[in-house]
């Protein structure tokens, strides 16, 4: 059955970008400056303010919270995030020990923390692997959620694709939101004579046709995405559902499969794919090719133009548009992988609205903008209506979606086999395998 998710009304009330890559993990304590806010808030608190004086802010109910966050300070999410966590403090008189984890940090830190009793109130991570990997650590944030009416100002969608990865129940709140789809070369696509962009394979067909003509390499991808370009075009196919069920099974013999061969294989053929797809390490083919204008297209992230902004440089106009739908398939545009980070509430906490009033800190208003701004990712708050313009070109794709792909659209569901698609469909794209040769090697592989 297809993951339907309720329409993506959105003005967006979308939740910030996706940083696709990174590492290691430090930590902050509590700063300098919070120390000295929580310090007068205590000598507030010992006199009755004047007449006309404003009472201070209450204090936390807890002693303050712990927030492990999955970025490093240095990063533009970091830092934005510490300057909310100062403001909060000096608003609310809550402490905050702020702890930048870094991914590496957070994904093998967390849950043996947890495990240990830490004193963690919320975290923050990737939507499948807070809600699937972290699932039993989870706060149910319904209540939470309806007392503060947030779903008032919250991307409908996002929050059904927590409600649905939750079991059925809210237990995380979606910020930084990214979409993954084609990127292109507007410029390219405008010299190639192509006026519209593909929504059918044999219209992608068509304009990669125009792309080689004019000169320029019409896709390029490499080893970090290429499953990707698999599992999509599996799931326009049969599904997302089916797809997982294929892969996870070693399915290989189901017609699916070889139709997925045959079609990229039909593309290597025409020379539709970088000389380079076969060898190309991430970030190789949005680097050296599409940041640098010869290749027009890329099955990415909506963070890709942040990632190469600097080497493309500001007359680089993007564009975006939805894998295709394929003759007699089950998916069509309006299917895609699309997510967010999120932020989750330690179901053991002592201090849970404390850390749902930062949350909300966090989503909506001055520091959901400016981490809009900063990362170049989609606002979480629809008062934040304006996208940075370098990623502009996404949001009538996002505004399209109804039906949400996890990760790979399942290309990726079987971690054993992910290694033996990646490698084979890298030779297939390359024209170095056939799409029989391709088959063999799953069955091969899966046995």
């Amino acid at each position: 059955m297809k993951k339907k998710m309720m329409a993506l009304a959105l003005t967006l009330v979308m939740t910030g970008s996706l940083a696709a890559c990174g590492g290691g993990g430090g930590s902050t304590a509590t700063t300098a400056a919070q120390a000295d806010t929580t310090a007068a808030q205590a000598e507030a608190e010992t006199k009755a303010p004047a007449e006309g004086e404003e009472k201070p802010a209450e204090a936390s109910s807890g002693g303050g919270l712990v927030y492990w966050s999955m970025w490093e300070a240095t990063e533009p999410q970091g830092q934005v995030i510490q300057e909310a966590v100062n403001k909060f403090t000096e608003d609310t008189g809550i402490a905050v020990d702020l702890q930048f984890k870094g991914r590496t940090g957070i994904r093998e830190g967390l849950q043996p923390a947890l495990d240990a009793g830490t004193s963690i109130d919320l975290f923050d991570e990737d939507i499948d692997r807070v809600n699937t990997t972290w699932g039993q650590y989870l706060m149910d944030l319904e209540e939470l959620a309806k007392a503060v009416d947030y779903e008032a100002t919250a991307n409908a969608g996002l929050i059904a694709a927590c409600r649905e990865v939750g079991g059925g129940t809210l237990k995380s709140i979606p910020y930084q939101p990214n979409v993954f789809a084609f990127f292109y070369n507007q410029a390219i696509f405008d010299e190639a004579g192509v006026t519209e962009v593909p929504k059918t394979w044999a219209e992608l067909d068509a304009a990669c046709a125009k792309i080689k003509e004019a000169g320029y390499v019409p896709i390029t991808c490499d080893d970090a995405y290429i499953v990707c370009m698999f599992g999509y075009h599996m799931s326009r196919l049969v599904g997302e559902p089916k797809t997982e069920e294929i892969v996870k099974g070693g399915q290989w013999d189901d017609p699916a499969i070889m139709a997925t061969a045959e079609a990229y294989a039909d593309f290597a053929g025409k020379g539709y794919f970088s000389d380079t797809i076969a060898s190309n390490v991430w970030p190789a083919g949005q680097n050296q090719e599409l940041a640098l204008g010869t290749a027009a297209m890329y099955l990415n992230g909506s963070w890709l133009p942040n990632e190469v902004k600097d080497m493309a440089g500001d007359d680089f106009v993007w564009g975006c548009f939805s894998y295709p739908a394929v003759d007699g398939g089950t998916d069509g545009p309006e299917a895609a992988n699309y997510g967010a980070q999120v932020l989750a509430i330690n179901k053991d906490s002592k201090n849970a609205e404390d850390a749902f009033k930062l949350i909300c800190y966090l989503t909506q208003g001055e520091f959901d903008k400016k981490l809009s701004e900063m990362s170049i990712g989609i606002p979480a708050d629809s008062n934040n209506a304006e996208w940075p313009a370098l990623i502009s070109c996404a949001k009538p794709v996002m505004e399209s979606l109804t039906t949400r792909y996890p990760w790979a659209a399942g290309g990726e569901a079987n971690a054993d086999m992910t290694p033996i698609i990646k490698e084979n469909f890298m030779s297939l794209c390359g024209g170095t395998l056939d799409a029989q040769g391709f088959v063999d090697a799953l069955k091969k592989a899966g046995n």
